[in-house]
């Protein structure tokens, strides 16, 4: 086979699943370990958006993946525009046949790849960034540039959604590669853990699982559950990601209804036995990518509902349910006929695993992202 070694970049830091980017980079990177391909991930320093008990940036390796620690400015603006710049540093002096960015912000910097080397330079869009919500004037402009220096210097870009593939050719009449995001068959958990910590029992609550950033809709889910009178409680889990004060927002909005738990940031076991005995999960984002967690909520045979955006609604199709993007009256009437209507729930439970599984696979992402890697390298195993 072709010998490569391979960089990537753009995310926060694995092990780790702070977001979805991270969850990409781990299941690329790790697969790509098996096959036998060279792979080092250059992390971020600085803490865990959940905290300091989460944070891993001293490994210096996970699963055969090498793990570098990039110079990181800690502060809310700065963590990765320095981590991206300083980590494309470390990987212009590597070895590294291609360099695969994750994330527009990243990308603002791999002009200094392109024009100081001959690596291969790939980079994934994961969504439009600049969209997003928690950012202001400077931070939009910088991801904006990150956008147009993939545009002009990436030799491929690869999209989550066809949502976005359309933008980039009408933007900047610029071919992208469209790979959407995998999953695989998860084991089912009985509710052990979520019943001693919150008293959550199998289908029992509607789960929210994700970061908690404007662009998720939580507020909307939030409002709409508490205009309806179920005993279904309502579980946000994950943590703030730099919107703290949106975070507090959240916790004034659900009051005193203690129906209503705020689990923080989850991993492991915990996360598992949520997916596995949500009655109902609910996304309702104002703005995706491609929603891991939509995908994993699937591959656990969930009944889900989303905002009815192009990039939840095209992997639900009609396995699950939407709603009016940011109609409050809409989620509350779609969350209140399914409360209220359990063998609709059910039928979407039992079509849900199934086409998921079929449709999404991380095993043939690789093979995909692989091939685009391959294109213009030409060192062959064992020349080193």
């Amino acid at each position: 086979m072709i010998y490569m070694k391979i960089a990537m970049i753009g995310q926060k830091r694995i092990p780790s699943r702070e977001g979805g980017v991270e969850v990409v980079v781990e299941e690329l990177s790790t697969r790509m370990i098996k096959k036998g391909y060279d792979v080092t991930c250059y992390n971020r320093g600085g803490k865990h958006v959940a905290g300091k008990e989460y944070t891993t940036t001293n490994l210096k390796e996970y699963k055969g993946v090498k793990l570098v620690k990039c110079f990181t400015i800690d502060k809310k603006g700065l963590a990765a525009m320095t981590s991206s710049f300083f980590g494309t540093l470390k990987i212009l002096f590597s070895k590294a046949d291609v360099v695969h960015y994750h994330a527009e912000g990243p990308c603002a910097w791999m002009w200094i790849i392109k024009f100081f080397s001959k690596k291969r330079i790939i980079a994934t869009i994961h969504g439009l960034d600049w969209q997003r919500a928690k950012w202001g004037g400077f931070a939009t402009k910088y991801i904006k540039i990150g956008e147009k220096m993939a545009v002009k210097y990436a030799d491929e870009i690869i999209v989550l959604s066809k949502n976005v593939q359309d933008y980039f050719k009408k933007e900047y009449n610029r071919d992208t590669q469209f790979i959407p995001n995998g999953v695989d068959k998860p084991k089912i958990e009985k509710a052990n853990i979520i019943k001693k910590k919150y008293n959550l029992k199998r289908d029992d609550y509607i789960l929210y699982l994700g970061r908690l950033v404007p662009e998720k809709g939580v507020h909307y889910l939030i409002e709409a559950f508490k205009k309806i009178k179920t005993d279904k409680k309502l579980v946000i889990a994950g943590g703030s990601s730099d919107t703290d004060s949106y975070f507090q927002e959240l916790k004034e909005k659900a009051g005193n209804d203690d129906r209503i738990i705020f689990t923080g940031f989850v991993q492991g076991k915990e996360l598992e036995e949520l997916y596995s005995n949500a009655y109902i999960y609910c996304l309702p984002s104002d703005l995706e990518g491609m929603p891991l967690s939509l995908l994993e909520a699937m591959s656990y045979g969930n009944c889900c509902l989303t905002s009815d955006i192009p990039e939840c609604a095209t992997v639900l199709e009609d396995k699950g349910v939407t709603f009016k993007k940011s109609n409050i009256k809409d989620l509350k009437n779609k969350l209140e006929e399914l409360c209220t209507n359990e063998k609709k729930v059910k039928k979407y439970k039992s079509e849900a695993q199934k086409y998921i599984l079929d449709k999404y696979n991380w095993d043939d992402v690789v093979e995909k992202t692989l091939e685009l890697y391959m294109k213009k390298i030409i060192r062959i195993e064992g020349d080193n």
